[in-house]
């Protein structure tokens, strides 16, 4: 006769699922009324009204509105620094490295079409600008600057590059001063194509 052994599900796994339910439902609820509505008009009120949860439920997953934009925005990085870590060639492993610099830069300005304003309210603080996903894309810069062997502080070089891609700035060209996307990214391959080809 076969045994059958019964799984005891505990509370606190219980609770860890409702809580992961929870974060993903706030997430996609938070995205969805960015995209109705824009970053700036939506509220920890109207994102919880959304996810049909209590207020403090939002505050509890995230402290803060500025937590949940974060939470948001790492969301769609983790996309972005998969593809240049483990995607294909030029924006992953495979490439010569100014081409991967490039790719880089180009997918941070898709990026940044697509995300600028989650991005906007998240650099606004100095605190969290130079946080996790600056310091991978800093690393992941330097480590190709070195690779092209180009002369200088790998890091202040990296630091000078990403400066360009800061979501401000982009937002403001393309906004205020009505620049296309694409002359944007030509730029962007110009001057890593000068600054690697010395």
């Amino acid at each position: 006769m076969k045994c059958v052994h019964l799984q005891v599900v505990s509370d606190e796994v219980v609770e860890r699922v409702d809580a992961a339910r929870n974060r993903a439902l706030l997430l996609n609820s938070a995205a969805a009324l960015i995209a109705e509505r824009g970053v700036d008009c939506v509220s920890i009120d109207a994102v919880a009204a959304k996810a049909g949860v209590g207020k403090g439920t939002v505050f509890r997953r995230f402290g803060s509105r500025s937590g949940l934009m974060h939470a948001l925005l790492n969301r769609f990085e983790e996309e972005l620094q998969e593809g240049f870590l483990f995607g294909p060639a030029p924006l992953g492993p495979g490439a010569p490295p100014s081409e991967r610099i490039v790719a880089f830069g180009v997918a941070r300005l898709e990026f940044i079409r697509d995300h600028g304003d989650i991005l906007r309210e998240a650099e606004s603080s100095v605190g969290t600008r130079y946080a996790s996903s600056y310091s991978v894309y800093v690393m992941h810069v330097a480590m190709l600057l070195r690779q092209a062997q180009v002369h200088g502080d790998y890091r202040l070089l990296a630091d000078s590059l990403l400066a360009s891609l800061d979501a401000s700035l982009v937002l403001y060209q393309k906004r205020d001063l009505q620049i296309p996307l694409i002359r944007i990214v030509e730029n962007w391959r110009t001057f890593v194509l000068h600054l690697t080809s010395e």
